[in-house]
């Protein structure tokens, strides 16, 4: 996925007239595949080793997964770009060979109502797979007898651990496994699941006095795509600010009216508070936004979101 991403950009820096070569680099996050992300206990642990390359010139920008990087970028790198969007949800892929009840399993991916019916009338406890602690917390949420295992890995990796093992199935992002065409038909998007903010974007950044790369960069930037994700790292930033918690933002644009829908839960899924908040005064030239991600997570705050944040803190220390 990293290469698919670095790739893409350097295409689209081809297409503005500017040469580039690609560098491997190998983050933290991918080398120890065991360890659930959220017991690491740092922030930036897929960008942080890149962030070191930058800053001592071996390389000129880096690309991201966009929900992967702090809300708060290291001291002289900055946002560059950021891509157009792909999907924004989250999927599950089930195991095909699962044995279910009446034969329910194979139907879930060509209806949605029977993949509800068959995780809320049956009370069998489910295996789902994820590293994330945000569907892992959103799922237990909403199927509260389930069990949840850590699954790590690249997304090749992450398909074969489901295939080979005794899961029913896991969750996925959808702009994941369809950028690289690796999406199985054994899936359906979960369409009742917020997503982690900006999840779907890519963002490039470099070094904040290089005005050559930032200049070269912008040709691809999209706007929409910039002020709907900036307005949900703002939520996540007041909230808490790391990408591995339970914590959900979404910014949709239509017509002239800004849609933001947010929420918080703890760890264990059993307590939820969320917000929805509209704003309008949209501009072509700018895309007034205001401080909606902000004013949204003050006000989850005030529902009791600040009890929650108090408890995730304890449970990640």
């Amino acid at each position: 996925m990293a290469v698919w991403q670095a790739t893409k950009v350097q295409q689209l820096l081809a297409e503005n007239n500017f040469q580039s070569e690609l560098v491997y680099i190998k983050s933290e996050g991918d080398i120890d595949l065991h360890t659930p992300l959220y017991e690491m206990g740092v922030q930036g642990i897929f960008t942080r080793i890149l962030d070191i390359a930058l800053l001592t010139n071996k390389i000129d920008i880096a690309v991201h997964s966009m929900k992967d990087v702090p809300t708060k970028l290291p001291k002289g790198i900055v946002q560059s770009s950021v891509l157009e969007r792909a999907s924004y949800k989250d999927i599950f892929v089930f195991k095909e060979s699962s044995s279910m009840v009446n034969g329910e399993w194979s139907m879930v991916n060509k209806d949605p109502e029977s993949f509800e019916r068959l995780f809320t009338i049956h009370h069998s406890p489910f295996t789902i797979a994820t590293s994330s602690v945000r569907r892992k917390a959103q799922w237990l949420n909403r199927y509260p007898h389930h069990i949840i295992e850590n699954l790590r890995g690249n997304v090749n990796t992450r398909l074969r651990k489901v295939a080979e093992s005794n899961w029913h199935g896991a969750i996925f992002a959808a702009a994941g496994l369809e950028r690289i065409g690796l999406r199985p038909e054994n899936s359906i998007e979960l369409d009742w699941m917020l997503p982690a903010p900006a999840q779907g974007a890519i963002m490039v950044v470099c070094r904040d006095a290089d005005d050559f790369c930032l200049d070269a960069c912008q040709h691809f930037n999209h706007n929409p795509t910039a002020l709907c994700t900036k307005i949900e790292r703002d939520f996540l930033r007041i909230l808490l600010g790391g990408c591995s918690t339970p914590i959900s933002a979404l910014v949709q644009i239509k017509d002239d009216t800004i849609i933001f829908k947010g929420n918080i839960l703890s760890v264990d899924g059993k307590e939820k508070v969320e917000v929805e908040m509209t704003g309008s005064g949209l501009t072509c030239s700018g895309f007034q936004a205001g401080d909606l991600g902000i004013n949204a997570a003050n006000e989850i705050l005030k529902r009791g979101g600040s009890e929650i944040v108090k408890g995730i803190r304890h449970a990640t220390k």
